[in-house]
């Protein structure tokens, strides 16, 4: 195994392992807008912490001993045994689905490793990449970018950068970035302005992170990826009109799209550096 196997063999298993912490703030975040952030499981339990499996151990524990007394009640009446190391039926468990979370943070650091090599921004594309896998599960859901996401994504971004941009055999501009952070944030706000019904505010700061990742590779990455992102976008509602589950003024989440299209860009962009 070379270098650059071992790179990307390595990031797999950080996105993995990233990609375990999205599934209970996915669900944490996935309420509609103006409602608070979910603080409990579908059954009232509290939750604790942000990050890891959407699991309650609440719902677990009572799953466990539901499971065990009808158990022993049934050994019981058929004079057998009763084994309790059986595994619970599974209802403690809410939100996306964890192996699916893991798996997609897991490619998405795979194919960034990949396409970047060794070359230091690799590191600010694995720091950012679960975020962009969340901010994407999220508004799918429920057509919500949250600011406590979207904005600390863009700081992030050009502060990962500006360290990427000191040290040796990088392969991008940081006033590029910038730039990009700006002139997306600004094309994105005019959109907004002409039509709040079809991009939302949340886009418009979503742009901001996606600019100055799309801009650190040039402006050819950032034309790229905001078409990409445009296209997808555009089949998406058409499949959807197509299929008859939606009409012309069917609103959509875009996020997702913004992201899966930076994300063509962004590996583009870094093959090519």
């Amino acid at each position: 195994m070379n270098i650059d196997q071992l790179i990307v063999a390595v990031s797999a298993l950080w996105g993995a392992a990233a990609g375990t912490l999205v599934p209970r703030a996915a669900y944490r975040f996935s309420v509609p807008p103006e409602e608070t952030w979910r603080d409990r499981c579908p059954q009232g339990h509290a939750l604790g912490g942000w990050l890891g499996r959407a699991r309650c151990a609440t719902c677990a524990g009572t799953a466990t001993k539901d499971r065990t007394d009808a158990g022993h009640l049934a050994a019981g009446a058929t004079g057998t045994s009763y084994d309790e190391s059986q595994p619970s039926d599974g209802n403690a468990s809410y939100g996306p689905s964890t192996p699916l979370l893991v798996l997609a943070t897991a490619l998405v650091c795979a194919a960034l490793a990949a396409a970047t090599g060794t070359r230091p921004e690799l590191g600010a594309w694995l720091l950012l990449a679960p975020v962009g896998v969340l901010l994407a599960v999220v508004d799918f859901r429920v057509q919500r970018l949250p600011d406590l996401l979207t904005l600390p994504l863009a700081a992030a971004a050009l502060v990962l950068l500006g360290v990427a941009a000191l040290l040796p055999e990088h392969a991008g501009d940081w006033l590029t970035a910038l730039l990009g952070a700006l002139l997306l944030g600004g094309a994105y706000f005019v959109l907004f302005l002409i039509s709040p019904n079809g991009m939302g505010f949340g886009d418009v700061k979503l742009a901001l992170g996606l600019g100055a990742v799309l801009g650190w590779y040039g402006w050819g990455s950032v034309v790229l990826g905001t078409f990409a992102g445009f296209l997808f976008g555009g089949l998406y509602g058409l499949a959807l009109v197509v299929a008859r589950r939606a009409g012309r003024r069917t609103s959509i989440p875009f996020g997702p799209f913004l992201i899966a299209g930076a994300f063509v860009g962004l590996l583009i962009g870094a093959y090519a550096a």
